[in-house]
């Protein structure tokens, strides 16, 4: 059976009940139709004013027939309970999970305890997944670190792989090959130059060409700062409560700072993009990323899917130019 997210969540515990896990914000932001999805959710009565990750899930759920979906319902996105709530006349199975703001380390074992319940899965069993999970984990720490360490690893491939963690793209087996010719396939790659290199931080980009974009600038995206909290990579020792705990994403803001701010200086990050989706409550952190970093920030506001604007690109540009300037 398979099972959607609206965001990360313990997917040992799906792989456990034997489901298969489907990442819903990956399916939508990469179809082809995926601004026709944002259109039928307005078309269905969604505003205009409502975030369109909002809205492509929506679409995406109806569009393909999914009858089970884990709603993180705290932790990521305030507009997720009125998503759900408007799709209550269909035979959908919504099954909540809670992140606590606090990171209480109960609450957050009563939330998989709960989700393995509902699932009917089971804790030894989601474990012995985390086990098999940790060497291909390790693997996409690997190409993190080829990445910013050296070079032969693009900022865009590090944000696809890491992304992709929240699900492994429904088939394990399957995505760690993947990651296994990648990383064959870079150990012979010579790196490359840039103007310089920068972080990306803030939820992954509905963009479809940013990565590309920056390429062709010569801005090396030597970090991503949530899609690597997807792959657990920070925690990829630890038990698998402690896994969850210490994730950074659905909790309050400063762990998130010490992080960035931790892999800006091991990184030598010489500026950060920090992406902020219009309509959403994380654009107010933007004023505290700036406070705390103590380099360029340039704020980057995505709505719909597609490629950037004219103007998108006009404001990148002067970023590299202004990063390069300061070497």
């Amino acid at each position: 059976m398979e099972v959607g997210l609206t965001s990360t969540i313990p997917v040992e515990i799906i792989l456990a009940a034997g489901h298969t896990p489907v990442d819903l914000n990956n399916i939508f932001v990469v179809s082809p139709q995926a601004a026709q999805l944002v259109r039928d959710a307005e078309a269905a009565g969604y505003p205009r004013n409502a975030c369109s990750w909002v809205k492509g899930i929506y679409s995406t759920i109806l569009q393909h027939d999914i009858n089970t979906v884990v709603v993180v319902t705290q932790g990521d996105c305030s507009q997720m309970q009125a998503m759900i709530e408007t799709l209550a006349d269909h035979d959908i199975r919504f099954i909540p999970f809670a992140y606590p703001y606090d990171r209480d380390r109960a609450q957050v074992k009563e939330q998989m305890r709960r989700l393995i319940e509902a699932l009917d899965s089971d804790w030894d069993a989601a474990v012995a997944v985390q086990e098999r999970l940790r060497p291909l984990r390790a693997k996409i720490a690997r190409l993190d670190e080829m990445t910013w360490r050296e070079g032969t690893v693009t900022g865009y491939e590090n944000h696809l792989y890491q992304v992709s963690c929240s699900d492994f793209t429904g088939d394990v087996e399957r995505f760690e090959a993947e990651v296994d010719g990648l990383l064959q396939e870079a150990f012979g790659r010579t790196p490359r130059s840039y103007r310089a290199r920068v972080g990306f931080v803030g939820v992954p980009p509905i963009y479809c060409n940013l990565y590309q974009c920056l390429e062709e600038l010569g801005l090396h995206v030597a970090f991503n700062e949530i899609q690597r909290q997807f792959t657990m990579a920070p925690a990829l020792e630890c038990d698998l409560l402690t896994q969850y705990q210490c994730y950074t994403y659905p909790y309050d803001i400063f762990a998130r700072l010490e992080d960035i701010a931790t892999e800006t200086a091991n990184r030598k990050l010489e500026g950060i993009i920090h992406y902020v989706q219009s309509f959403c409550f994380r654009q107010i952190y933007d004023h505290i990323l700036r406070e705390a970093l103590d380099c360029p920030v340039l704020a980057l506001e995505g709505d719909r899917p597609g490629g950037l604007t004219g103007r998108d690109k006009l404001r990148l540009e002067a970023f590299a130019e202004t990063l390069e300037a300061r070497r």
